[in-house]
């Protein structure tokens, strides 16, 4: 029906200009005199124009586009170059040129810069390029190319899309992080090392001088019955994938924090050897039970670029439900706001849990509330630890001390 009314409009157009050339045809001839004819021979080129220019098509023309930074980081610059070829060298006034998107956040930002008016004349090949800066984080899908043209004085007017489909995926910044694993255990107390190490001691690999520290039940025995000099068994080390990173998809003004911490905390984890299970809840629940390569890495930026914070129900009652809880040791949970509720949840949910961190995003500048203050009070009664932090705290966030 749309079609319809269009292809009516822009006939509608077509007789209006007739019906200009008839009228002033008719007035020179009844009328008579130079001023008369003068009108309708200078009326005459354009109507001919506008004629001609509503039976050429600027359906065919072909339009390519190409995308020029390859990967965009939010707040990074996207270049792109729009090029159009016209079928023939039919002259044109002008030629307005609009990117059509539905990414709204891309429209909020750069509205006026996905659109241009571009002198054509008689060229064949037309090319735009236009910048945008500080591109924000998403999936923008551009889906084609809005050209408009008229003739002389408007009286003929035509719009065409172009479909021409290209995703731009900006992901978000991250941030150089020191890590340092949140909890590590050996069978005598904890230390710092870039991953969780753990004696198998159901199987011993070999034997070697006994060293200071060693436990008794390691040391070998018969070799100390033959030789008088203590020997300890030597055990096949393990590592332990401990960390769970659980992130909270609720809305908060300081979401868009969360989601660079998240993303430098992956790749931190990654950078350092170690390893981390994700869990993303929201609208959609996105799991990956071991983040350790660059591949999996890439797969939970590409996760972390799109999302976006649309939990419509209190992360309270998915966590007792979900799956990948029930196994979770070593919990790091990111979120803007740290409730009551969900201090009393996460051990419930976690039934192996042996250490909670939180670490809770906040805006530069901002100081919490009474009530904020007195939630992280009764979150460390119950031995979580806690770590206020802001962007510019982003790279000590494993090593400083939490801030209240």
């Amino acid at each position: 029906m749309k079609k319809i009314n269009f292809t009516w409009a822009i006939g509608g157009r077509l007789l209006f200009v007739l019906f200009l050339v008839i009228c002033s045809f008719a007035f020179a001839m009844f009328q008579g005199g130079f001023v008369s004819w003068f009108i309708f021979y200078s009326l005459l080129p354009f109507a001919l124009y506008s004629i001609a220019f509503f039976f050429s098509p600027i359906s065919k023309i072909e339009v390519e586009r190409y995308i020029q930074t390859a990967q965009i980081r939010k707040g990074g610059k996207l270049i792109a170059t729009v090029k159009l070829k016209r079928p023939s060298r039919f002259p044109m006034l002008y030629l307005v040129i609009k990117e059509v998107t539905q990414s709204a956040p891309l429209i909020k930002h750069a509205s006026k810069k996905l659109k241009t008016v571009k002198m054509v004349g008689f060229q064949r090949t037309i090319e735009w390029t236009y910048e945008i800066d500080h591109m924000p984080r998403g999936e923008h899908v551009l889906d084609g190319v809005e050209i408009s043209v008229s003739d002389f004085f408007g009286w003929v007017k035509k719009t065409h899309i172009l479909p021409l489909k290209q995703t731009v995926i900006v992901y978000p910044n991250v941030t150089e992080m020191i890590y340092m694993p949140i909890e590590t255990r050996y069978d005598q107390g904890a230390a710092a090392s870039p991953f969780t190490i753990v004696k198998d001691t159901t199987m011993a690999t070999g034997v070697r001088d006994y060293q200071p520290g060693d436990r008794v039940s390691w040391i070998h025995w018969k070799s100390f019955a033959r030789t008088q000099t203590l020997r300890t068994k030597e055990f096949e080390d393990r590592q332990s994938q401990d960390l769970f990173l659980l992130v909270d998809r609720k809305p908060s003004s300081s979401f868009e924090e969360q989601i660079e911490l998240t993303a430098s905390v992956l790749q931190a984890v990654v950078r350092n050897q170690a390893s981390a299970a994700f869990l993303s809840l929201g609208a959609t629940r996105f799991y990956f039970p071991a983040v350790q390569s660059e591949e999996q890495l890439q797969r939970t930026m590409f996760h972390l670029a799109k999302v976006e914070a649309d939990l419509a129900q209190p992360i309270e009652k998915l966590l007792p439900k979900d799956p990948a809880m029930s196994s979770a040791t070593s919990i790091l949970l990111i979120t803007g706001e740290l409730t009551p509720a969900l201090i009393e949840t996460i051990p419930r949910a976690a039934k192996n849990l042996r250490q909670c961190t939180v670490f809770v995003v906040v805006k530069k500048g901002v100081k919490l509330s009474k009530q904020a203050l007195t939630v992280h009070q009764l979150a460390r009664s119950r031995g979580m630890i806690i770590h206020v932090l802001s962007q510019d705290h982003f790279a000590n966030a494993f090593t400083e001390v939490g801030r209240t």
